[in-house]
């Protein structure tokens, strides 16, 4: 008896000086939303992003990285390093299955700290059968009394000690609907409340917390923004007065020039295609029409802006707590630039603010505040994701890439500023995690089976190493449907359902339709394809 308080206290010691000595890395991975893959300066934009631009000039930049082209589907395969299909998000809107577990879960088992400001997007968002009670709820004039989505499928109880954000997927960023600190509602917004600066703040005063304690801490930063509506502060709109006056096709010829001359695309292997969308005669517009126009590009501008700023804030708090040197930061975006435009409220979309006026989507207005809700369209979307053909939703390469910026002082073995352009994807994020945290990935979590990892660590090439990466890539969302191997890609668009076939070794912008000349490899490609739905897809 006399030796045990003394073993006890030694053991006690002991445990403290292994905690102390936990050199296991930070962790913080930033997602935009709806991000053009040129958008950020460091991609070739003429966006002001500063302090992005340094992570990637110090860091290392990926030019072959994808996603899935969809919020919830790469948002599902970023944390799980599964396919979507393969955790219940074959579909927007829906919830993440229990038989993957999320980075947040895996890295808390192994003694991380876990925290999540933003957008979740994970959650089975049913609305009200009724559609006026739908718009009450969407304008926060009527609550009835109900959760946004099934609680056990919040943040909060798929590993993250703390979460701040919106659990739907769309908001009024001066007053968001469904915004939750935990699980519970946050109801009072206040005057001067913007979310992408809301988001921010949760991040920095997360990291503050954390870094008080000698445990490292994984951060998930899920910004809302630049997904529409068109929502951003006057004085970050005001920097992009003057910028997108002379029109889309301009801003691509600009965006391609300066990849070009920044090294990130070859002219011989990247030929510009030409733009799609609607409305793509500039010159046809009238006066009224293309400012309207210019000031939507301004609002989408302002709003990575503001990101950035917020970016900046991060860096400094992480300086500030002794933890930016050995913290991996990790950028990215969910999809492409988006084509979309509602013109109606109604489901997600909200007709009234909370003291009751109107909000205006049709028409010619001064875009950017609350009362309006604006869309950049598929003619400043196809314009953002320079030099790739397409956007958000679809399975070309517009839709699908998207920038990854890697940044870690005392763990990257890259020169700074290097660039990759061995492949990668979303689902490679939570292996990557997992290696570099020395944690282990659970057969099964809280009672349930675990399906085994489809992503691959991209640790090799953060050591600057050839990485043994997917001998195959395969990409599915609503009808549009890829396959990517041995440097060919196959692909069916949404739109007509006819597979074409693209060389991408020698054609990264799907500008020449090969298939007919290859029609052996197209039928082998598409049974592969067929082989990997049939493989990954929901029983129902």
């Amino acid at each position: 008896m006399k030796t045990s308080l003394p073993l006890a206290g030694l053991c006690l010691l002991l445990l403290s000086a292994m905690v102390q000595a936990d050199e296991r890395p930070n962790i913080i991975v930033i997602m935009l939303d709806d991000l053009g893959y040129s958008d950020l300066g460091c991609y070739g934009g003429e966006i002001q992003t500063p302090n992005i631009d340094s992570l990637a000039q110090d860091g290392l930049r990926f030019t072959s990285f994808y996603n899935c082209a969809r919020c919830c589907p790469t948002r599902a395969a970023m944390l799980t390093g599964l396919y979507p299909h393969q955790v219940g998000l074959i579909r927007n809107g829906r919830s993440l299955t229990k038989n993957g577990v999320t980075i947040a879960e895996a890295l808390g088992n192994a003694g991380y700290q876990t925290a999540m400001a933003g957008k979740w997007h994970l959650s089975q968002t049913n609305p009200i059968d009724n559609r006026q009670k739908q718009l009450d709820w969407l304008n926060h004039q009527a609550d009835f009394g109900r959760p946004f989505a099934p609680l056990d499928t919040y943040p909060a109880n798929r590993g993250f000690q703390h979460h701040f954000g919106p659990v739907w997927g769309v908001v009024n960023y001066f007053d968001p609907f469904s915004l939750v600190d935990g699980t519970k509602v946050v109801k009072d917004i206040p005057d001067d409340f913007y979310m992408t600066d809301a988001i921010t703040d949760k991040a920095v005063e997360y990291i503050e917390t954390m870094s008080q304690k000698d445990a490292p801490f994984f951060l998930y930063v899920a910004h809302t923004a630049p997904h529409w509506p068109l929502h951003a502060k006057p004085e970050d709109i005001a920097k992009y007065e003057k910028t997108y006056i002379e029109g889309w096709q301009k801003l691509r010829d600009q965006r391609y020039a300066s990849m070009i001359e920044m090294k990130l695309i070859d002219p011989q292997s990247f030929p510009k295609p030409q733009l799609q969308g609607d409305g793509l005669d500039w010159q046809a517009l009238d006066d009224e029409h293309r400012k309207h126009m210019a000031q939507l590009m301004a609002v989408h501008a302002g709003m990575i802006d503001c990101v950035d700023q917020g970016v900046g804030r991060i860096l400094d708090t992480l300086k500030s707590a002794g933890r930016f040197d050995n913290t991996l930061i990790l950028v990215m975006a969910d999809n492409g630039a988006s084509p979309e435009r509602y013109l109606n409220p109604g489901f997600d979309r909200p007709d009234q603010t909370r003291d009751g006026r109107n909000i205006q989507y049709n028409g010619v207005f001064d875009p950017g505040s609350e009362e309006t809700w604006g869309y950049i369209g598929s003619f400043w979307a196809n314009a953002a994701n320079t030099p790739f053909r397409y956007w958000k939703a679809q399975s070309f390469e517009g839709g699908t890439h998207t920038p990854l910026i890697a940044h870690w002082p005392s763990g990257l073995k890259t020169k700074p500023g290097t660039l990759t352009d061995q492949p990668g994807h979303v689902m490679d994020i939570m292996p990557t995690c997992l290696e570099i945290a020395a944690a282990e990935y659970p057969q099964t979590y809280d009672s349930h089976k675990i399906t085994p990892l489809e992503g691959k660590s991209l640790s090799p090439i953060l050591r600057g190493e050839k990485r043994a990466g997917h001998d195959q890539l395969f990409f599915e969302h609503e009808g549009g449907k890829a396959v990517i191997a041995d440097g060919w890609k196959l692909v069916q668009p949404k739109q007509n359902g006819k597979w074409e076939l693209y060389h991408l070794a020698q054609d990264r912008t799907e500008t020449k339709n090969v298939a007919v000349d290859h029609p052996q490899l197209l039928q082998e490609m598409k049974k592969n394809w067929h082989s990997w739905f049939d493989r990954v897809k929901p029983a129902d």
